[in-house]
Parts: structure tokens; sequence; C-alpha cells
């Protein structure tokens, strides 16, 4: 008995003293914010001094990608390592058996996480983590929610993409036709503000585990930017007076949006400084998606977002649609510095194993790469052979379209009519002049890559509409 219980208590100081090594992990995820709506990013309206003193103390990506153009896959893969079009999770949980009556039937994917795949939650709870979950989750059915997937609390965490308002009590069916809320959030009073809220509950979880002798993993996704745009109303009249003929942002709500996310992570920052463990925590900062450019149903088709100089938005396969903001602090990382390597959502699976000290626990056949030798030395090349992109669906910013990057050259190929598109992104990032006529060998290869790599991931594509004449959209 004696014997047994010096091999216990000699595992747990293993696991301790394991576990002190260990960095604790913040991994903060906006939904719907565009590549340049941060100042460090260019914004030339909104102020986001909290993000951009981030940036200066980390490392900024440059061309870093959601692994899609919509919010869902993104959110799996970041989970799992995996590209949305292996998982066959490919739009929003909503939209997964929607087949639509255009030229092209969409194809029918999974609306739920499956619980075979083998999430960072799951790595890094069996690692010692305490896992929180706060905010939008969008990755399923009840079965599918955060606690399934490796999650000790879940916060906000449900089957739908968006609340009903940002303002107290955050539920209802008065801007989407469904009845939504956002649990874990009471007690609350009339005035609360969504992303406030969820803060508060973040700050609150930090200060329990700084103290608690284990490492911790808060995966903090806000549901700002996206609909329904409901900024403060004194915010937004302050950005309104900012607001020029020549501003190339221009929408005042979206504006105090931004804004408040942007002072929200500066709590958040803030409270990892209070508590002493700011130089042992890894902050990753990023977006699922590209900025949402479609008419504001609340305020007077007002654009949301402008993603410029980058083409078009979230939906798309151009890079408005794809590139999106990625910011990393912490031990290790390279202070103030900027690279311009190619990386995407997929990458951040290995590269948070890595730094939690479970490579080994990743398991093969990710498709994301570990980011470590970037995040050490900002001008490291990953030598990665190319990045792809595979949305089958129909937006309002696009048709059934897959993409590769490789290089400086972009290749996009559209479903309906078989048409690709080339573009340098080096000399030409907005996306505006097509040079497949000029370079047909380059345009045929990458198209001949874009459709291996569709085989090798067994990615479903969309299908004839058999009700539909030839030609017709």
């Amino acid at each position: 008995m004696i014997h047994a219980r010096s091999i216990i208590l000699a595992g747990l100081l293993t696991l301790a003293a394991h576990a002190a090594r260990q960095p604790n992990i913040v991994l903060i995820l906006a939904d719907d914010l565009g590549w340049s709506d941060l100042s460090c990013y260019g914004s030339d309206l909104h102020q986001t001094p909290h993000l951009d003193r981030l940036a200066r103390q980390g490392l900024r990506f440059t061309d870093a990608y959601a692994a899609s153009p919509v919010c869902t896959p993104t959110r799996a893969a970041i989970l799992t390592g995996l590209h949305p079009a292996r998982l066959h999770m490919t739009v929003w949980r909503e939209s997964a058996a929607r087949r639509g009556t255009r030229r092209l039937l969409e194809p029918v994917c999974l609306d739920s996480l499956p619980l075979k795949h083998l999430t960072l939650a799951e790595v890094l709870k069996a690692a010692g983590y305490f896992n929180t979950h706060l905010g939008k989750w969008h990755l399923g059915r009840a079965e599918a929610y955060p606690q399934a997937h490796g999650f000790h609390r879940n916060i906000g965490g449900t089957l739908w993409g968006a609340p009903q308002s940002f303002w107290y009590p955050f539920s209802g069916d008065h801007y989407f036709r469904d009845w939504r809320y956002v649990p874990g959030l009471e007690p609350g009073k009339e005035g609360d503000y969504l992303v406030d809220r969820l803060t508060d509950k973040a700050l609150e979880i930090i200060e329990r585990q700084a103290g608690a002798g284990r490492p911790f993993y808060l995966n903090l996704w806000y549901h700002a930017v996206h609909t329904p745009i409901e900024g403060k109303p004194e915010l937004v009249e302050r950005y309104r007076k900012r607001i020029t003929p020549d501003s190339i942002h221009k929408n005042p709500h979206y504006a105090a949006m931004v804004h408040s996310l942007d002072e929200n992570v500066g709590r958040v920052l803030a409270a990892l400084d209070a508590r002493g463990i700011a130089e042992h925590t890894l902050v990753v900062f990023t977006s699922d998606n590209g900025g949402f450019i479609n008419p504001c149903k609340l305020h007077k088709g007002l654009p949301v977002a402008d993603n410029s100089p980058l083409r078009s938005g979230k939906g798309s396969c151009y890079e408005g649609g794809l590139r999106v903001p990625l910011i990393v602090r912490g031990p290790g990382v390279a202070q103030g510095a900027l690279s311009a390597e190619p990386v995407y959502a997929c990458d951040l699976y290995p590269t948070l194993l890595r730094a939690a000290g479970l490579a080994d626990r990743a398991g093969a056949g990710r498709d994301g790469v570990d980011l470590t030798p970037v995040l050490r030395k900002p001008d490291t090349q990953l030598g990665r052979e190319a990045l792809y992109f595979h949305y089958p669906h129909y937006y309002s910013t696009t048709t059934p379209v897959s993409a590769i990057r490789k290089g400086d050259w972009k290749l996009l190929e559209y479903f309906e009519d078989g048409r690709v598109e080339l573009f340098n992104l080096k000399d030409d990032p907005g996306e505006k002049r097509n040079r497949s006529p000029d370079q047909p060998d380059l345009a045929r290869h990458l198209a001949a890559e874009l459709r291996a790599w569709r085989g090798k991931v067994a990615a479903q594509e969309p299908e004839p509409n058999p009700d539909r004449k030839a030609g017709g959209r």
C-alpha cells in the first residue's frame, strides 16, 4: 500500500513539474473581422490600440489565412488541424444540408464536428490543462458542444452562429428567424453588452486559474464583429465624427464594434499582466474569415466592412474573404516582428501543442504545419508546398470555387463553368489582373495541383442540378 501510494505521489509530482513548464494558452478568435480592420493592418478609421500593442510585443503575420471564407469550417480546422475539405465541413452549420436550387447542387456536409477527431482541447486536457470555452461555438448540435470536445467549462457556446442582439438579454427571434440565446451569462441587466460580459467571465477564469497550479487554455471566441451590427451609441458617434469623404471604412456602427473588441482584448491582456502570468502565457489573436461586405440590415443598407486593398469579402476565395489578422505573443516568440510567410488556421493545432510540449501527441495526418520556427525567427520559410481553399457553395460574393496559393501565385477555379483566374499576389494583392491568358502553362499546372489535392482529401464537390437548364444560373 505504501509503495503504491509513493508511486502515485511521484506521478503527481512529475505531472506538476511538467505543468509548471507549460505555458497558459489564450486563443482569441474574432468573428468576421477583416484583414485591414485593425490599425496595425492599415485601417484608416478603426482605433485598436490594445491589439496594436500586442503586435508590437509579439509577431504579426501579413499573409495569414482562415481555413475557409466562412466561419464553421475555420473553427473546425483550428480545433483539429484538419482542412475543412477533409472534414467535409465546408459551410456553416445551418446550411450544411441545403443543396440549393442554383445551377449546381451544393454538397451535403456534416453539421457537427464528429467526436472521432482528436481536438486541441482534448490533448491539452489529458496533459493537465484546465480548458474553458467562451463565446461562439457553431460546431454542431448539443452532442458536439465544447464539453464533448475536451473543454471543462462552456460559457456561451451553442449551435447558433450569432446572437439575436449584442445587448442583454442577447436572445429572442427579432433579427434571425429562429429563437436564440447565449447561455452562462446570467444574471444580467439591461445595458449589458455581450463582448463585455464574455470578457467578464474570461477574467474570472484567469483570476481563478492563475493561482491554481496548473496551466489553462482559454478559448475566447467572441461573436463580434458578426451581424447584427450593434455598436455602443457613444462609440458610434465618436466614429461618425471621424469619417471623411476620403475614408475607406465608412460604417461607424461597425467601427464601434471593432473598438469594443479591441477594448476587451485589452482587458484580457491587462488581467494577465496584473496576475504576473503574461510572460508565461501564449496569446493568439485571429479571425475566422474575412470581413462581411454586404449591406447592413440595421443601418439603411450601409456596407458593413471594406477589406481594401484586398478584393471582395466573406464567402469569397479572393483575398478579402480569406486573409485575416494573426498576432502571436508569448514565450519564445519574436517581439515587434513581422512575418510574410503564408500560414493558415490549420497551423494553430500543431503550433499550440508544440508550445505546450505536446508535439508528439498531435497525431499523424494533420493538414497544419508547426509555426514554431517562424515564431522564433520571422524570416523563416516553412517549405510548404501550397495552401488550399475549398468552398463548393454559393454566397452573395461567389459561386462554388476552390483556390490554391503557391508562392506568390494564386489560382481560383470555379465549378460552374470551369474557368480559372490566376493572380500574382506580390505584384497585385488586390487581384485585379487575371494572368491566366499570359501564363497558360502555370495556370494549367496549378489547376492540376488543385484538382489532385481535392482528390487526395476526398473533397466534396457540387453537382449539376438536373432541374436547371444548361447555362442557367
